[in-house]
């Protein structure tokens, strides 16, 4: 365990979607801070390996299958827990298919988990710290929530409404102690998007496509969720954290402009 200065230690933090990906580095990086880790996730063969990593760095944590799109299951998850002082919502997936063709089924699906699932999260989580007046709860949106993500379903629409829910959050919820921000990562490395990376030169171009030289790891994501999770962050609330190595500021450089190429 690492003293920080971050002061989380003996905090109790609900993760969703703890399995694999961000939400499994975002367990381990609080732990590592003395957390006592609440890890859900819909798969429990994703758990049980989680959660033997995220032992190896802190206290042993709490592993509930839980699926986000299941308002009882989400109920049920929230009542085993107990209180708790942060939720972190990372769960996620994906479906490919145009506007013209998706199907209403998949589009609701990713709703379901993506925008919904974190509906149905902050609101059975968040009733313990509004009781006791104090919480913090960050969601995993994506810079896809501003941008729209062709051939991506209701994804992009999804993280949009994740971007809103937060602020409607931050809005309600902040009189009465509890803080929701967001976090939009760019290109990120993890098991729901390795396949991409495995064919032709995908990953070389990728890297080459951020300013910083890199896609992200899972743990660029969770070192900034863990700062909104702790109270030095305490005064910032309804905010979204664009963690994308730069990404997103590349836009206007893909327009030809003669004169202004820099070289």
């Amino acid at each position: 365990m690492t003293q920080s200065w971050l002061e989380l230690e003996g905090k109790v933090a609900a993760v969703t979607g703890a399995g694999s990906g961000i939400g499994r580095a975002v367990a381990e990086q609080l732990a590592q801070q003395g957390v006592r880790v609440v890890m859900l996730d819909r798969s429990e063969e994703s758990l049980v390996e989680a959660a033997n990593s995220v032992r190896a760095f802190g206290p042993d944590p709490l592993v509930l299958t839980c699926d986000v799109s299941d308002e009882s299951s989400v109920v049920a998850a929230a009542s085993a827990a107990g209180a708790v002082d942060i939720l972190v919502n990372c769960a996620g997936i994906s479906r490919p298919g145009g506007i013209a063709d998706v199907s209403s089924a998949d589009w609701n699906t990713v709703l379901d988990v993506n925008m919904n699932g974190y509906f149905l999260t902050s609101q059975a989580f968040g009733k313990s710290m509004l009781e006791r007046g104090h919480g913090s709860i960050v969601h995993v949106a994506s810079i896809s929530g501003r941008n729209a993500q062709g051939n991506s379903g209701s994804y992009s629409v999804g993280k949009a409404g994740v971007l809103m829910l937060s602020q409607q959050l931050a809005l309600e919820w902040g009189s009465r102690g509890v803080r929701s921000n967001t976090v939009s990562p760019g290109l990120v490395r993890t098991p729901l998007t390795e396949a991409y990376y495995n064919v032709g030169d995908v990953a070389e171009r990728r890297d080459k496509a951020i300013p910083i030289g890199r896609v992200a790891r899972p743990d660029d994501i969770a070192q900034v969720v863990l700062f909104l999770a702790s109270d030095r962050s305490g005064y910032v609330t309804g905010a979204d954290i664009v963690t994308d190595g730069g990404f997103a500021t590349t836009l206007m450089s893909s327009v030809p402009r003669p004169g202004y190429d820099g070289k």
